[in-house]
């Protein structure tokens, strides 16, 4: 396997909306309505959108054998050295092959955070027991007002050694 984890580019850019796309359908479907997944998938993932966070945060793409196989997106440090795993999502293919802890991996690297927060849906059992498997723990449950649909959503934070 020739996993390269890197910086996103600006070409990357319809790539990475792919991505969420399929990950986001695979994984909420039968979660949240798929007119409200695309909706908001046509809100964050849209070209505008990405590129203020391809030139604003910490954004890294996962290339297997040159193709973009996943990507994860971190909020900038905070000045208590914390920050925030916005998105981390594979291509449904993909999953289950360390990529996603390779990409996670990266962030601790390159920002040297002592927390990382991430909030995940109650429901994807996937998505909880992978932060779980990487040593995040659970700090909240709150219900969250998703475009009209309530999410029950699970806070987690992972204490950096």
């Amino acid at each position: 396997m020739d996993l390269l984890i890197r910086r996103m580019r600006q070409g990357d850019i319809s790539k990475i909306t792919k991505i969420a796309t399929e990950s986001w359908h695979e994984t909420y479907d039968g979660i949240i309505p798929r007119t409200i997944q695309d909706n908001f998938l046509a809100m964050a993932y849209n070209e505008k959108m990405l590129e203020k966070r391809y030139q604003e945060t910490p954004f890294y793409v996962a290339e297997l054998n040159n193709e973009i196989v996943g990507f994860a997106n971190y909020s900038n440090l905070n000045n208590d050295r914390s920050t925030e795993l916005s998105a981390i999502y594979l291509q449904p293919l993909f999953k289950s092959r360390g990529i996603g802890s390779k990409l996670l991996d990266k962030g601790i690297q390159d920002l040297k955070p002592e927390l990382i927060f991430v909030n995940v849906e109650t429901e994807n059992e996937i998505g909880k027991t992978f932060y779980i498997a990487k040593g995040f723990q659970i700090v909240d449950e709150f219900d969250d007002d998703f475009d009209g649909h309530v999410l029950k959503t699970t806070r987690m934070v992972l204490k950096i050694q």
